[in-house]
């Protein structure tokens, strides 16, 4: 039973650092970015790269997601921040041809093929719980998503810019008048969120096969997680990734048939109770 909370744990990891990027954009932005799972899918692919080039992982989790906050960058110097005043449905149909786009670049410059790089060798071990065996590396991610959630907490709570972004989500127009330059502000939300889903993405490559089209996967996971939480909730988005991933986990286990339709279960059940989610602040 504890071994495969742990390993729900684990799973909900990768969750919550593309869902955490996912709603701090529409929290601060009010975009809904379909593109996002893609970006989690190019940390894969940038990082697997690193790692063919430098033979080292620790050079990859670096690099991949650093060229996936640059490509975050080029998405929303250059075409999103010309929609922001457009009707929501423009801004959906962008992202989601960013979707399509990448996709297809994906296919076109790496192939249909699956990669599976291997697991670092200071990662590779295992620990023993109780009478079953734990991946060493999944021990690493638990605690990455755990730095990461410290570190996000810190950087929107201790630090100005944090205020900033955060009196900006609260009311936008308001952080206007006072001098705070909104596109600026944008540009680099963006760029912080791509930088998780590209981090996410990274991490993953391990243990996970990288394809194209695999952020199509997770970016449906990513907003059951935030409609779970709450649109806009950081605190939501981490609550509703564990709780994903502990239902996948015992799923599996007490329940293989319904296992995938236990996430969507537990969103609409949420959504008859609280609209809003169980962190997000009712609107109206």
């Amino acid at each position: 039973m504890l071994f495969q909370g742990l390993v729900g744990l684990s799973e909900a990891m990768y969750l919550w650092l593309v869902a955490a990027g996912l709603s701090l954009i529409f929290g601060v932005m009010r975009v809904l970015n379909f593109a996002h799972g893609s970006l989690y899918m190019l940390g894969a692919y940038f990082a697997w790269v690193a790692f063919r080039v430098s033979g080292s992982f620790w050079v990859a989790l670096l690099a991949g997601p650093l060229v996936v906050a640059a490509v975050g960058w080029a998405m929303e110097f250059g075409f999103l921040r010309r929609v922001y005043s457009a009707p929501e449905a423009f801004q959906l149909l962008l992202t989601f041809a960013f979707v399509l786009i990448l996709d297809d670049a994906v296919k076109l410059v790496f192939g249909p093929v699956y990669q599976s790089p291997p697991t670092p060798a200071a990662l590779s071990g295992a620990v023993l719980i109780g009478h079953s065996v734990l991946p060493t590396y999944h021990l690493f991610i638990l605690g990455v998503g755990a730095l990461v959630g410290l570190g996000l907490w810190v950087f929107l709570e201790k630090t100005s810019f944090g205020l900033v972004i955060r009196a900006t989500a609260a009311d936008r127009e308001m952080a206007r008048a006072l001098g705070v330059r909104a596109s600026r502000l944008f540009t680099w939300v963006f760029i912080l969120g791509a930088w998780l889903a590209g981090l996410g993405g990274a991490l993953s490559m391990p243990v996970r096969a990288i394809s194209p089209g695999m952020g199509e996967l997770i970016i449906i996971e990513a907003f059951v997680v935030v409609v779970l939480g709450g649109l806009g909730s950081l605190r939501g988005a981490f609550v509703g990734s564990l709780l994903i991933g502990l239902l996948h986990a015992y799923g599996l286990l007490f329940m293989p048939v319904f296992e995938l339709a236990l996430g969507y279960m537990a969103m609409a059940l949420v959504l008859i109770v609280r609209p809003w989610g169980l962190f997000g602040i009712r609107e109206g």
